[in-house]
């Protein structure tokens, strides 16, 4: 069997090492605050990692914890699964700008569109209506905060690649309290690097100064790990990568997956903030690293980043058991990759998918076995298969089954108006 790689045994030690060093603690980690009792629904957050399907979650699960552990996204109460098919005429299956648009306003769409309909008409989001309600907002990623899935909740254009005027609508219009992500190029103007230098092939394309804008808008600017650990704002603009956090690219051609600041730091620094609204708030966290690994069948960075979304998670539920009144939603916003999970084959099963970007990866180590297993592409695209859904807290329980993707919006809603 012909293997791209091997396990490199000590990279998810290290991952675990820099996401704990942690210097922010949460005015939520005490369990003896007034919040943690109280029961009315509150607060929204939605975790997607962008790409995952049922055979992602199989994956990361044996890797992190074993043929007889759960993970943190898995030892949810509820499950669902969920449909993710465009509203198109040329297409069955959907690209992360439909899928964001259903989840974000309810409404079924074409790929490619932004919170707009087929007419190219803007529809309200989720996060615009959290806004309205008076509760804080904020969109986490380790895409560029300006790419598909996040721009879905706080933009409305025809095309997601007008990522210029994706970012100046998040900070003249939408503004959500807390920006944290990569994409800083679509900030800065034609000539001006910003903090992360330009390269041949990123380099600063906006047709105005967006930083300076959102400083004037009330924005504390951040652009490493340091000034977001020491900011006390209320208002957060962090801009950690050219584009996103990460390197993308098939197996032995120079991937990594190093964010600045971790999706887990970034997350706590998203919940510290948000947490001073009295009203509540909707959060968005996105781990993009596991769709962009998938894309290019790289197994090992898709296990590493789907690691790190999973230890998020536990972020995440550990805040929302404190509080009691927050509804937490992990889900996949569509497949990439046809992976599949295979055991070892020999010379009487060789790898059927060939010698391609689609062959075989490994053999993986399952964690606290013996044994191993194999990572088995189809495709270096986005696939129409269900994505399982996890969910607990207010609310959660309209999740269980088999639903649209448009439901998710529709949840959300229901939670945040409840009065």
């Amino acid at each position: 069997m012909l293997k791209k790689s091997a396990w490199i045994s000590g990279s998810i030690a290290t991952v675990t090492t820099i996401a704990a060093a942690i210097a922010v603690i949460p005015a939520w980690a005490d369990s003896n605050t007034a919040a943690s009792h109280h029961h009315t629904p509150k607060n929204v957050i939605l975790m997607i990692g962008d790409g995952m399907g049922a055979g992602h979650r199989q994956a990361i699960r044996l890797s992190k914890v074993g043929l007889n552990g759960n993970l943190e996204m898995d030892n949810l109460p509820i499950s669902g699964l969920v449909h993710t098919s465009p509203s198109d005429s040329s297409a069955t299956v959907t690209d992360s700008a439909a899928a964001g648009t259903a989840m974000a306003t309810g409404v079924k769409t074409y790929n490619g569109a932004i919170a707009v309909n087929h007419n190219k008409q803007p529809i309200p989001t989720i996060l615009e209506r959290a806004k309205q309600m008076g509760k804080a907002t904020g969109l986490v990623t380790t895409s560029q905060i300006t790419d598909a899935t996040p721009a879905s909740f706080a933009s409305h254009v025809t095309n997601r690649k007008e990522q210029s005027e994706i970012a100046r609508q998040m900070i003249e219009e939408s503004q959500p309290d807390v920006l944290l992500g990569g994409g800083e190029d679509y900030f800065y103007p034609v000539g001006n690097p910003g903090k992360y230098p330009d390269t041949d092939k990123q380099k600063s394309s906006a047709p105005s100064h967006l930083v300076k804008e959102a400083i004037k808008n009330g924005y504390t600017y951040v652009s490493n790990r340091k000034e977001l650990r020491q900011t006390t704002s209320k208002k957060i603009l962090g801009l950690f990568a050219n584009e996103e956090m990460f390197i993308q690219a098939p197996e032995d051609e120079g991937a990594t997956y190093q964010p600045v600041v971790p999706l887990k730091e970034m997350t706590k620094k998203a919940l510290y903030t948000l947490n001073k609204s009295k009203n509540g708030f909707f959060l968005l966290i996105e781990e993009e690293g596991i769709d962009e690994m998938a894309h290019n069948n790289n197994s090992e960075l898709t296990l590493k980043s789907g690691q790190a979304f999973d230890r998020t998670v536990g972020i995440v539920k550990h805040y929302a058991k404190k509080q009691g009144d927050t509804l937490v939603i992990v889900v996949g916003d569509h497949e990439t990759g046809g992976m599949t999970i295979e055991d070892e084959g020999d010379s009487s099963h060789p790898d059927e998918s060939g010698d391609g970007l689609s062959q075989e990866d490994g053999p993986f180590p399952i964690a606290h076995s013996s044994k191993t297993f194999i990572i088995d592409w189809t495709t270096g695209n986005h696939t129409g298969v269900d994505v399982p859904l996890t969910a607990m807290g207010p609310g959660s329980k309209r999740l269980t089954g088999m639903y649209e993707n448009t439901t998710l919006y529709d949840v959300m809603y229901q939670v945040l108006s409840d009065r």
